[in-house]
């Protein structure tokens, strides 16, 4: 699972809600943060910030909750 942003303070609040998710759903994934323009762009990720999940972008823009990120995880779906 990777956040996509700059470093703002909603990334961040994305990051630890994405640790928060992954520790919930009981499921062995890494967080990762990625916050070099180019690769954030390489996604076609124009608002920040973005969480992505097996590769695909579930949310942007937005802060999802961790309840919403625990269902990304344990349905491999979610919403932009």
């Amino acid at each position: 699972m990777q956040v996509l942003g700059t470093g703002c303070p909603k990334c961040r609040k994305l990051y630890e809600a994405a640790q928060a998710a992954v520790q919930q759903a009981g499921v062995e994934a890494e967080v990762s943060k990625v916050e070099d323009i180019n690769e954030i762009l390489e996604f076609g990720v124009m608002m920040a910030p973005a969480l992505v999940v097996d590769g695909a972008v579930k949310a942007m823009g937005r802060v999802p909750r961790v309840e919403e990120i625990v269902a990304m995880l344990k349905a491999g779906e979610g919403m932009v």
